[in-house]
């Protein structure tokens, strides 16, 4: 598993290989416009050249973007609905330019319409935001912790969205380790990881994950809180990503932290991943 972060663009999203690589990370994330609105940056042709310069002087192939924060596919505001899939699909185009692997998103929330009629509402934006989409950077559902009612948070869920995509080709998997465990899902260890992944594969199936999130979780399993922490510091804690690190399913699948510590530029839970690697 190759590990990495969620790194800034300041100064430039072509800056971001390089300030990974000051990170230590293998491989990485960025959001490629403000995660809470406004117009995006432009991405020219100098822009993906520089970048991708720095991609390979950093010496790093594989890298990630993540969708802004207010996406809600199932809003009951046509503006933010259809807001939402206008600037997934853009995030794609953007990704694609650079040679992102992903765009992962959070769904939104089933508080405007109940469960049934805001997953037909997710599956249908999906639908219409991969129609005629032949890049090569994937779309990536990323699993939510289930606070209140917000969409994903149960495998059974996502795996049921999945089935009904029609360009299954260009869809995946983010798996976030604080959101699973929130959700209920255990991994501390070696045994219940199992349980968990074998979960995995009947909803879903494996080879739908692109990449995992690897933060430790501040509450306590089953909480349906989203409190990211330093790894090792937190309730799933070291042997819990001890495991996961060493699974054999898990060997293809790119790690990316997003644990407080990288707040102040710290590699400390990149490191520990690291040793425990």
């Amino acid at each position: 598993m190759k590990l990495g972060a969620h790194v800034s663009i300041a100064g430039g999203i072509f800056k971001a290989p390089l300030n990974a690589k000051k990170l230590g990370c293998e491989t990485f994330q960025i959001f490629s416009r403000s995660p809470r609105g406004g117009m995006p940056p432009e991405i020219t042709d100098n822009i993906v050249e520089q970048f991708k310069n720095n991609m390979e002087q950093a010496d790093i192939k594989n890298f990630y973007i993540h969708a802004p924060y207010f996406i809600n596919l199932a809003s009951d505001k046509p503006r933010i609905a259809k807001g939402s899939i206008e600037i997934l699909r853009s995030e794609l185009e953007r990704g694609n330019k650079l040679g992102a692997v992903g765009v992962m998103f959070h769904m939104g929330s089933a508080k405007d319409f109940g469960s049934t009629k805001s997953l037909k509402m997710a599956i249908d934006a999906i639908n219409e935001i991969l129609e005629n989409y032949d890049g090569k950077t994937l779309l990536l559902i990323e699993n939510s912790a289930g606070a209140g009612e917000i969409l994903g948070d149960k495998f059974d869920e996502i795996g049921f969205i999945i089935k009904k995509i029609k360009n299954k080709a260009k869809i995946g998997v983010c798996l976030d380790t604080c959101h699973m465990f929130a959700s209920g899902y255990d991994m501390r260890d070696k045994k219940s990881l199992g349980k968990t992944l074998m979960e995995f594969e009947k909803h879903i199936g494996i080879k739908f994950l692109q990449v995992i999130h690897l933060n430790d979780s501040k509450t306590e399993l089953g909480s349906n809180k989203d409190r990211h922490e330093v790894i090792g510091n937190g309730l799933i804690g070291q042997e819990g990503f001890k495991q996961i690190l060493h699974n054999i399913k898990l060997k293809s699948v790119d790690g990316i932290i997003e644990t407080p510590d990288l707040k102040n530029n710290s590699s400390t839970s990149l490191n520990v991943l690291k040793k425990l690697r």
